[in-house]
């Protein structure tokens, strides 16, 4: 029998508690110094960001959905401009680009549960403009199908990689395949922060310059105003605490990896799971692991299960596509996307879980479909 183990979803005061000590150390400098908005620390963290994806630039923003906003802004999006993106993902993909002027137009996904390239070159019509793949649970999509697609229709591609930092495609990072990309540093993150945070991340001088002003009250990094523009700042002290945290990121990479090869091993022979793609299954993919989202029969029973012996699962999102929010005047069917969240489960994946917690929560499961421990 399945004994009692609390394994939370994710332990949020434990993001503090375990560099509590550098953590206090970095406030009190920061503090000391008066350094709280665009200081040496910002500057450090945005060229340690841009040297780590290998991207020309980096700019430190409030939030990943400022980021994708920015970015869409810098570009220049008209009304009626299209933008295909993927029905799996956070709302807030979708509304950054609404917020720039734009239309976003989800379609369905494919066998990795990311945006499929089919559905993207059936949606595109005389109004497309541009496509915004999410980089979804740390994977990176098939770039070169959606590259291709990009290339030959002429146009715009901006990463939502709020998920992805680090995550690669043959061997190139996600967010520097298109014109920009946002990254997310919200404290649930691989690379998380106290507190709201993001970045934006583009090879493009002239975008730089455009999403500089916008999250600068228009303020070129001279200091001239330019044009209209807002308050997107990161602010110094969670660029100090993320330049701390960036310098041990691929150890906590590694970490991610192992579990998901140790719940790989635990459940992968079970039928009425579908699990995420293992560490080097593909050889194309470098997966970092943002969350560890599987595909499971009797869905929510086994949810009740798991709550039941204190294990935290999410279902993501509110359980639902972009599509189907249908308040937001969406009337589309996307069978494939659809399908999914009606067996979607994500299980505890994070640095504060042990190789035992692993191990408990797949003997859990396990139990739940009547299949013997491993």
């Amino acid at each position: 029998m399945t004994t009692s183990r609390p394994v939370p979803f994710f332990n949020y005061p434990r993001l503090f508690a375990d560099d509590k000590t550098e953590f206090l150390r970095i406030i009190e400098d920061v503090g000391a110094r008066g350094a709280f908005i665009f200081q040496q620390d910002l500057k450090d963290f945005e060229s340690a960001l841009a040297a780590y994806t290998g991207a020309k630039h980096a700019m430190g923003v409030a939030n990943a959905t400022d980021g994708l906003e920015l970015a869409w802004l810098a570009i220049g999006l008209r009304p009626g401009d299209e933008v295909i993106c993927s029905a799996h993902t956070m709302l807030a993909t979708a509304a950054a680009i609404v917020t720039a002027g734009g239309k976003p137009v989800p379609v369905d996904i494919g066998s990795d549960n990311l945006i499929d390239p089919d559905a993207v070159a059936a949606a595109i019509t005389p109004h497309t403009v541009g496509i915004m793949p999410t980089q979804l649970n740390g994977r990176t999509c098939d770039m070169d199908r959606l590259g291709a697609i990009v290339k030959g229709k002429g146009l715009f591609m901006v990463e939502d990689a709020a998920q992805a930092l680090g995550s690669r495609f043959k061997g190139q990072h996600a967010g520097t395949f298109g014109q920009a990309a946002a990254i997310s540093f919200f404290p649930a993150k691989v690379l998380g922060c106290l507190g709201d945070g993001g970045g934006v991340i583009t090879g493009s001088d002239h975008l730089l310059d455009r999403m500089w002003q916008l999250h600068d009250h228009g303020r070129d990094q001279q200091g001239e105003v330019r044009s209209w523009g807002r308050n997107s700042r990161l602010d110094n002290l969670q660029a100090a605490l993320l330049n701390f945290k960036l310098k041990s990121y691929d150890v906590v990479i590694a970490r991610r990896r192992a579990i998901a090869a140790r719940y790989q091993s635990l459940l992968g022979d079970m039928p009425e799971l579908q699990l995420p793609p293992a560490p080097d299954a593909d050889p194309r993919h470098f997966d970092i692991y943002q969350n560890y989202e599987l595909q499971a029969d009797r869905r929510d029973e086994l949810k009740e299960h798991l709550k039941a012996r204190q294990i935290g699962t999410l279902i993501q999102w509110g359980g639902k596509a972009i599509h189907q929010w249908e308040r937001l005047g969406f009337t589309c069917r996307l069978p494939a996307v659809e399908r999914f969240f009606t067996r979607c489960i994500m299980l505890p994946m994070n640095m504060f879980i042990t190789d035992a917690d692993v191990d408990h929560v797949a003997s859990a499961i396990r139990a739940f479909y009547g299949r013997p421990g491993k």
